[in-house]
């Protein structure tokens, strides 16, 4: 990622997938920038994305190597984080994404922590109970406890 994106100033949807990137790096000049798409690069964390923190709604990021979420904090405006088959595998990195206020879509699948909580059948519960106010995981729905009717007939 060199220097000569920081000239993309009006750029709102910037897709640099499959390129092998090592690090988000010259985000600085994209004022503008709405989704970003780094999905099939070799990006082991998110360093770099400071820069776009008060802009970007959407981070496609699957098919990489990331195993720490240090720095998903900035992302103020993120609705939507696609990160399946990375390698997160704990759940106190996990629980960083709770400090993205507007995280509503979220696919997370094929990373070592969901994997493992699918193969018991508690993935879904866990991961909505930990990050409540998601409305989308791994493509489905989240159908709360609460929102249904049970109990009033």
């Amino acid at each position: 990622m060199d220097a000569s994106l920081s000239t993309l100033i009006n750029c709102e949807k910037l897709s640099l997938s499959t390129n092998c990137i090592e690090k988000i790096a010259n985000l600085n000049g994209l004022k503008n920038l709405r989704i970003l798409s780094l999905g099939r690069n070799n990006i082991k964390n998110l360093n770099g994305l400071e820069a776009v923190g008060d802009t970007l709604e959407e981070l496609w990021i699957s098919y990489n190597l990331i195993e720490k979420l240090k720095g998903i904090h900035v992302m103020k405006k993120l609705k939507v984080l696609y990160m399946s088959n990375n390698l997160v595998k704990e759940w106190a990195e996990f629980l960083k994404l709770a400090d993205l206020p507007s995280l509503v879509d979220m696919v997370f699948v094929g990373n070592p922590l969901e994997e493992k909580y699918s193969a018991e059948g508690t993935w879904l519960e866990e991961a909505t109970n930990r990050l409540p106010k998601l409305k989308k995981l791994d493509g489905k729905p989240v159908i709360k406890a609460d929102d249904d009717d049970e109990g009033d007939s």
